[in-house]
Formats: C-alpha cells, structure tokens, sequence
C-alpha cells in the first residue's frame, strides 16, 4: 500500500509540474514576459504538491505500526494481558503477526484468531485512509500553488530557497545521524569497559571472547585483549595497500600521460567494474583459487601457507580496491592544467621528470583522496576476511597464517544467542568505537598532509 501511496504522489507532483507551466502559459503572450522561466513555475507547484504529501506517508508509515499494536494489545480479553510484562504482550502481538500471515503452527487460541483479524482489517483502513490522506494533500497544494502562478510572481527564488532548506535538512539529518552513531557507541563501549579494564582491552594478547550463556553452562571466563585483531587488521589493510597502491597509481599514470584517449575510454571503465563486483565474489575467488594456489607454490617452495592466510585476503582485497585508487588518482591527475607540463617541458625536464616533480604534487589532494578511500575500504571489509584469512585471532605478523580483523570480530560477537548486556556482546561496541577513532584519525592525518604539502597554482 505504501507503494501506492507513493505513486500517486509522484502522479500528482507530475500533473503539477504540467499544471503550473501550462497556467503560466495561459496568462502570458511569450517568454519575455514572464519573471521566470515556465520550467520554474511547474517545479513551484510540483513541489508544493509533492512534499507535505511524502512527508505525511512517511510519517504516517512510521506510526502506524505502533499504533495499531496498541489499540491491538488494548482489545486483547483481560485475562490475556493482566499480569504481563512488555516483553509478554511483544510476544503476544508477534504471535497474531503470525497468526495474521498465515503462520500458523498449532491451534492457536480463538482471540488470537479474533485478534488477528482486526489487526489485518484495522491495517487495511490505515492503509487506505494513508493514500486517501496523501492523495487530498497533495491535491491541496498542488491548488493552492497553481492559484499563486502568475507572471509577475518570483518561482525561481521560491524554488532555489526550497532545495536550500532541502539541502539543510538533508545535511543536518546526516550530521545528526553520525552523533547518534557515535553516542550509541559510546554508551555500549562505556557498559563494556565498566567490565573489563580499558588498559586490558587496548593491550591484552589474548582475545577468547567466550562466556557462559546460561548459569549451568561450562564456558571461559572471556579473554578481551584486542591486540590480536588489530594486528590482524593491520595486517590484512597494510598488504591490501601494497598490492592496489603501486598498481593503482602507476596504472593511473599510464592512463593520464602515457596511454591515448580511444584507450583510456576503454580500459577505465573496465577498471571501475572492479568496484562493483560483490563482496561475496572476491572472497569466493580468495578460498577457491588464490588461496589454493599460494598453498601450491609454498608447498613446492618449502614454506608452509595455512589454508586460510592473511595473504590470500590482502591479494584479493587489493584487487577489490584497486578502481578506488586508479580513478581517483587519474582524475586528479588529467585534472592538472596543461600549463604545468608545457611549462616543464620548456625548462628541458623530460616526461618522467615532469610527472615526478611538477604532475605528482599538483595532483596530491585527489591521489591521496583515492588512497583513504582504499585503505577506509580495506579496513572495513568484512566477507573477503571471513571466507580467506579465518575466524581466529592470531597475534603474527606473518602474512602466511590466519588472521582475524575488527569488522570480522563485530559480525561474529552480535550473531547467536547471548544477552544483549554480556561483556561478549558489548565488546563488539568497544572494537566499533575503536575502529571509528581509527578511521577519524586516519582522515585527519590525511587532511593535513594535504594542507601541508599542495601546491597552489592561479
């Protein structure tokens, strides 16, 4: 029902947009004669047509669940619901749910049977009173505006002034969102460090996060020294770098100085494919062909290669980053004006010297850029770790054996049965604290460096 809703907004917005060119139209004798253009008049009304009314199915699809549970709940017979707690009566509406759905295992109760179809009957009339309300709504302004389109009036500041407070709004929505990010982070990691010690945590050498789930459960006490997984993080990030980052630039190079333009066009947008290949993908070719094939060639070298190895992920993640770092850098570097090469050349620097001395620090800000968003991509990767390089947290820095990473600890600390309040569960708070510090520090070590070493030209 949503999506009908949203149809038939989009819909309207449609035929105001028509409506206000064409009312403009009727009230002109030609363009010039006309504060602003047609195009301004229509987007003016679609605006105002469109925008309460998404507002209101959004809004509108945000409470209406929770309405209808509790006018649900409120309709249960007493003897069902005197006495229980909120977690009893969630269970009792997830069981109508089901009973609603057709899921049905057993004989349920005759007033579940009742319930559920008032929650099925009592959804519908939300649904439709939600597109009759969105549709009159947006009928409503589309009217209003259409009554104000005249030549005189100004639609091109009213329409820029919306899109400004549109873009406000969007930027505060995503800066509120970070804030929520980190305070949620904030408050677990402070619940999990009131348990463990700060100092164990951040230089401990054992991570066996594993506690008993139930009181008669045989189980370890927990081990919470994360320095394993950040050397295993480190680790995979630093040889993920070193495969993508020469190969990068110096394919960057060769596109931007080296290679001509029918080439270029060709061959970039085989590169950038690369970053849209799944997850899933590289770490299927990580355990069925490179990581066989490093055990081959170790094994007839003499070395001994663990089946999963932190190789085999820094290979495949390389791969995987490589677009991040060519594009980025070749852009950066075809962006640098032709003024610099010919000016060099005229000094007798050769095409090597002029890309080394004059091309190279032009283009730092945007080759540095390609590089943080490599290695945030690299850092962050979770499936390609889990499929080549393991579970197990392993303090080496050899590449030869399993390692495990931060993003691989959180997903495996938040799956399962344990409470949500367990030292377990709280720890995968601790890591994603750390690991958003990390990243943070990453980019404002990077940003001065940029500041530091552009150069500016005029």
């Amino acid at each position: 029902m949503a999506t009908l809703a949203f149809g038939a907004v989009l819909l309207t917005v449609l035929v105001a947009f028509l409506a206000g060119r064409r009312r403009l139209a009727a009230q002109v004798s030609g363009a010039g004669d006309s504060h602003s253009l047609p195009d301004y008049h229509g987007a003016f009304v679609a605006l105002w047509a469109g925008l309460p009314a998404f507002v209101l199915v959004l809004a509108w699809l945000l409470l209406q669940g929770p309405l209808v549970e509790s006018l649900l709940v409120a309709s249960l017979p007493a003897e069902l619901v005197e006495g229980t707690s909120e977690a009893q009566r969630n269970l009792l509406v997830a069981e109508i749910k089901s009973i609603a759905a057709g899921q049905i295992f057993g004989q349920p109760e005759p007033a579940l049977v009742d319930a559920a179809e008032r929650f099925l009957a009592w959804r519908q009339i939300a649904s439709w009173a939600m597109v009759a309300c969105a549709a009159a709504l947006a009928l409503l302004g589309l009217a209003l505006a259409r009554s104000r389109v005249a030549p005189e009036f100004r639609a091109r500041q009213r329409v820029e002034r919306i899109f400004f407070w549109l873009m406000v709004f969007c930027s505060t929505v995503a800066v509120v969102t970070t804030l929520g990010i980190l305070l949620s982070l904030l408050f677990e990691a402070y619940r999990f460090f009131e348990r463990v010690p700060l100092f164990e945590f951040l230089f401990g050498l054992n991570w066996e996060p594993q506690m008993a789930i139930r009181a008669d459960q045989v189980a370890g006490q927990g081990a919470f020294g994360a320095i394993p997984v950040f050397t295993g993080t480190l680790l995979v990030a630093l040889l993920a770098m070193l495969v993508a980052g020469p190969i990068g630039l110096l394919s960057a190079i060769y596109l931007a100085e080296y290679s001509g333009r029918g080439f270029r066009r060709s061959v970039k947008p085989i590169l950038e494919i690369l970053a849209g290949v799944p997850t899933i993908v590289y770490g299927i070719f990580a355990v069925l062909t490179v990581a066989p094939a490093l055990r081959e060639a170790g094994a007839a070298l003499g070395i001994a290669v663990a089946p999963n190895s932190a190789l085999a992920a820094g290979a495949v993640m390389g791969i995987m980053i490589l677009p991040f770092i060519s594009s980025l850098s070749d852009d950066a570097i075809a962006a640098v004006p032709q003024s610099l090469r010919d000016g060099s050349y005229a000094l007798g620097a050769t095409k090597a010297e002029t890309i080394v001395q004059v091309l190279l620090p032009a283009a730092l800000p945007g080759i540095v850029g390609g590089f943080l968003l490599a290695a945030s991509r690299a850092i962050g990767e979770t499936m390609i770790v889990v499929m080549a390089a393991g579970l197990i947290a392993n303090l080496t820095a050899n590449p030869l054996e399993a390692v495990t990473t931060v993003t691989v600890q959180i997903v495996t600390l938040l799956i399962g049965d344990t409470e949500f309040d367990s030292p377990k569960t709280l720890a995968a708070f601790a890591l994603g604290l750390v690991l958003f510090l990390v990243t943070l520090a990453l980019n404002v070590v990077a940003l001065r460096f940029v500041q530091k070493y552009r150069e500016k030209y005029e």
